[in-house]
């Protein structure tokens, strides 16, 4: 495959212009690899649809993704009543795509109807926070939360947009899918289901958002499953942005005259997940020994070096560094150690291998080297490749035993948005259901006391990694490729912000 590309790179070097690219009609025609399975932020959490809502929504609260400073989008003024109590002075003046004009009632409206279980939030820790939320006038909202809960800030700053109440009354999620409604920097021309998506540049956009207006007028976005045929549009002129480009293809086509290849580590963190419940389809992970037989088997220093690149690091625990909360501190390390992992394997009436099938929705190449690495050990894993939705619908209906997953947070820097998330009571990703750690998570989610908090996200950590439930791996990088002429920045939370990009 290396050397298909590499011969594909050279013939397509010399046929292909990429200054021109898509220059002359000042738009973007980007690619991903997954497709959402519905553009509503609600009802999605693939990257894919992260990306697409910060272009067409707004949320109350903006997060500097440089300086980490909240401002004022949606909200102009926000004060924290009391432990459990939120209060927004909404902008005026600011109009959805549909010309309807926003106010307290958009407000009310998404987060009543998104944080009611029945709703089926397809990330409830996004929303299930939240207990009910008032109009105090047309343009002051109260916001009160089930209990205390510090993370709320972040969350409004990041998942939680606002959609008009109306229309959304209306449609609901499903039609809010087929035709998308926000108020944010581009409006949606075209949605072809499954297929692609086109974003035009809303020229009514309010001119004091910390979202600039937008300096490119189209996004063409496009879901294209296959790596190798995005690569060869890129160099075709087909495409003008990737992402999530294996490393040692973003090298060869960074070496391309014409081509820029960026890379930078994200929030994204990868993992490895078990399904350890009484009914999990692998009977053999109900022993805490093959579990941590698994840890011992994996070469996390190898495949950062050799095959993740662009900054990544090696995890103990299952969060971002930055998150607060996130600590290594108390938690047992797994060194590779393939003779460790051989004998507890044996110890645990092994000794003669395993087979098992392992899940996996991205990052191709990673999941094969380490099948490798499990291979080295004794265990047949047999790679079952499929798009996110349809994994993580399997993993919750039990019918998955091992899975390798990743996790954005959402772009959350508060360790609420992740290890809650697989580990969590209430969870429906959580396929440990271990009592003590989901008691520990919920004191560190709701607890005022930074100190509280932090403690027992520790405690949480230390159960999480002895019991082994999982395999941390390393922090996720995004190499980014794009012709020469197109100046955009690579931010940490992996979100390309096509409003920022020009053409030179």
């Amino acid at each position: 495959m290396r050397r298909t590309l590499g011969a594909l790179l050279l013939s397509l070097a010399v046929a292909a212009s990429p200054a021109m690219a898509d220059k002359a009609s000042n738009s973007i025609r980007f690619a991903y690899d997954q497709v959402p399975e519905n553009v509503d932020p609600y009802f999605n959490n693939l990257r894919a649809g992260v990306i697409i809502s910060q272009h067409v929504w707004d949320t109350l609260i903006y997060r500097d993704p440089t300086t980490g400073e909240y401002k004022g989008q949606l909200a102009t003024k926000w004060t924290i009543v009391n432990d459990t109590t939120l209060e927004f002075d909404l902008r005026k003046g600011v109009k959805f795509h549909d010309g309807s004009d926003f106010t307290a009632e958009d407000v009310v409206y998404t987060f009543t109807y998104v944080s009611k279980p029945e709703s089926r939030a397809t990330t409830q820790a996004n929303v299930n926070w939240i207990d009910k939320v008032e109009a105090l006038d047309p343009y002051k909202v109260r916001l009160t939360t089930k209990t205390p809960f510090p993370g709320a800030i972040d969350y409004l700053s990041g998942p939680l947009v606002i959609h008009p109440a109306k229309y959304y009354e209306k449609v609901g999620p499903k039609g809010m899918n087929e035709k998308p409604v926000g108020s944010g920097p581009f409006r949606v021309s075209s949605h072809v289901i499954g297929k692609s998506l086109t974003l035009e540049r809303n020229p009514d956009y309010f001119k004091d958002s910390p979202k600039p207006l937008a300096k490119v007028g189209k996004v063409e976005i496009r879901f294209i499953p296959d790596r190798q045929t995005q690569m060869a549009e890129i160099m075709a002129g087909g495409l003008d942005f990737i992402m999530n480009v294996p490393k040692d293809q973003a090298d060869q086509i960074g070496a391309v005259p014409g081509y820029q290849a960026v890379s930078g580590e994200t929030m994204r963190i990868a993992f490895l997940h078990f399904n350890a419940l009484p009914e999990t389809p692998t009977a053999a992970f109900k022993d805490v020994r093959v579990r941590q037989a698994i840890n011992h088997a994996i070469n996390k220093d190898a495949l950062v070096k050799e095959i993740v690149g662009g900054g990544s690091r090696p995890l103990v625990t299952p969060c971002f560094f930055t998150q607060f909360g996130c600590t290594a501190e108390g938690a047992t390390a797994y060194p590779y150690d393939p003779a460790k992992a051989k004998a507890l394997l044996k110890e645990a009436g092994f000794g003669n291998g395993l087979s098992f099938d392992f899940y996996a929705y991205r990052e191709r190449q990673q999941s094969e080297a380490i099948i490798n690495d499990l291979a080295a050990i004794g265990i047949k894993a047999n790679l079952r490749f499929l798009q996110y939705a349809a994994m993580r619908d399997q993993m919750r209906g039990g019918k998955v035993g091992f899975a390798f997953q990743t996790w954005g947070s959402n772009s959350v820097n508060d360790v609420s948005a992740s290890t809650p998330v697989y580990f969590g009571a209430g969870s429906a990703d959580d396929v440990s259901r271990d009592p003590e750690i989901q008691s520990f998570l919920k004191t560190g989610d709701t607890s005022v006391k930074p100190d509280d908090r932090k403690s027992a996200y520790r405690k949480a950590y230390a159960l999480i990694s002895e019991r082994a439930y999982t395999v941390p791996l390393y922090t996720v990088p995004t190499y980014y490729v794009a012709p020469a002429a197109l100046t955009f920045k690579a931010y940490p939370d992996e979100c390309p912000r096509f409003w920022e990009m020009s053409w030179k």
